[in-house]
């Protein structure tokens, strides 16, 4: 059964028992894929490993038989009579893993054409050879979604009962919001399993050790602007090596890089974007945090809040099926806001701090901000961890939970 946000939150406060582990909570994508299911015949979701794609396809389409081509055995007779396995069912089904028999692909085509009442369902977390394979062989027969960890709205309960630094430390990844897993076990195997599964299928990483190394480093420079170079001598690989590799973690979900702001659209596609990981409780295994009480005298405590802010307006734009219009300002005299989400009427700016008290040097360069760019600048806010709020005014200011489920960005 799936549980809206509502649901969840009356859950959370009731003193009734509610065992967590086996809720499904209501992805806030769900009203996106509903109405998308009325063009489109095929609907595929991707996403990292672990962020709930088999569950909510699961839950979502109750209706459809579920396979999953991780099994060897449903793998073969897909394999063998791809026809006769594709038409077993007369509504049509959902394919998970589907990355592993990429040919299956060219037959839905054929299927969905002939009747296009019949509706496919494919999900997996192989983005390198499922999107490739969509778009060769479903170019406008299918939507494509991508599923992160949760989002702070989705589970707004849970974390008002942990501290900043838990929410830190644990992530957002659905079996650590449910208490299925630990961070302590989850990470480690998280990042094991995507060095083996994920990064050779796509590129020849001969020193897995290197690997490890650069995705260290890549964690301490959270918030950071990206410099291969600097990389480069850092792990003792060319910088072309670095670039390679850095695409492989984003296009893994691993990392996401946010673009500066330019009035000039072309210089933000060549200058040095900014680095955060998709999830700061991965961030924090790599840079070798072992509990929340740790983290709340690390130096990088800072740098994760932010990643968390900017991680949650980028899923909220994925979310919402909007294309992410997100950049951070930096000028020459090292001016620099935090966060800028262009949109129709103009711009929204964020500054970002983790502190719980609040402090009015805060609003320093949101109060420049419409001296140094030509757009109207819609919405002002700081967002921090405190309690202190305001709204309406020149500049808001926000707890950084209330900003997600006001879904400020």
């Amino acid at each position: 059964m799936e549980y809206s946000i509502d649901d969840y939150l009356d859950m959370c406060v009731s003193e009734s028992p509610f065992d967590f582990t086996k809720a499904v909570v209501r992805r806030e994508i769900s009203a996106e894929v509903n109405e998308a299911m009325k063009y489109f015949p095929v609907i595929t979701i991707t996403g990292p490993r672990q962020s709930g794609k088999t569950t909510f396809v699961k839950s979502h389409f109750p209706h459809l038989t579920y396979y999953t081509l991780e099994d060897l055995d449903t793998r073969a007779n897909a394999t063998s009579d791809p026809r006769t396995f594709l038409n077993r069912h007369i509504d049509g089904m959902i394919l998970d893993e589907v990355q592993n028999v990429p040919e299956l692909l060219s037959y839905i085509q054929g299927i969905v054409d002939e009747h296009p009442e019949k509706r496919f369902i494919l999900s997996g977390s192989n983005n390198f050879t499922l999107l490739k394979s969509i778009t060769q062989s479903l170019a406008g027969r299918s939507c494509v979604f991508e599923l992160m960890p949760m989002s702070l709205a989705e589970v707004a309960g849970w974390v008002r009962n942990i501290t900043l630094d838990e929410l830190l430390f644990n992530g957002l990844f659905p079996a650590i919001c449910t208490n299925r897993m630990t961070p302590k076990y989850m990470y480690p195997a998280y990042i094991k399993t995507y060095i083996e599964r994920d990064v050779r299928l796509v590129t020849n990483v001969k020193d897995l050790m290197l690997f490890r190394t650069f995705m260290r480093l890549c964690a301490g420079r959270i918030g950071s602007v990206f410099n291969a170079s600097e990389l480069a001598n850092e792990v003792g690989v060319s910088a072309n090596t670095i670039l390679s590799w850095v695409s492989v973690l984003q296009m893994s979900y691993i990392i996401y890089l946010l673009p500066p702001y330019f009035e000039n659209s072309r210089k933000r596609l060549t200058k040095s974007p900014k680095l955060y990981f998709c999830d700061t409780g991965l961030a924090c295994a790599l840079l070798g945090i072992r509990s929340s009480e740790e983290l709340s005298t690390n130096s990088m405590r800072g740098h994760l809040f932010e990643n968390l802010i900017v991680t949650e307006a980028y899923k909220s734009c994925l979310n919402s099926m909007t294309e992410p219009s997100l950049y951070f300002y930096r000028d020459s005299n090292q001016n620099e806001v935090d966060l800028l989400h262009v949109v129709p009427d103009g711009m929204k700016a964020f500054e970002i701090k983790s502190a719980a008290t609040y402090s009015a040097y805060f609003e320093k360069t949101l109060k420049s901000l419409p001296t140094w760019v030509k757009p109207k600048i819609v919405e002002r806010s700081v967002v921090y961890s405190g309690t202190e709020e305001r709204e309406g005014a020149e500049i808001n200011i926000c707890n950084f939970l209330t900003a997600a489920e006001k879904k400020k960005w």
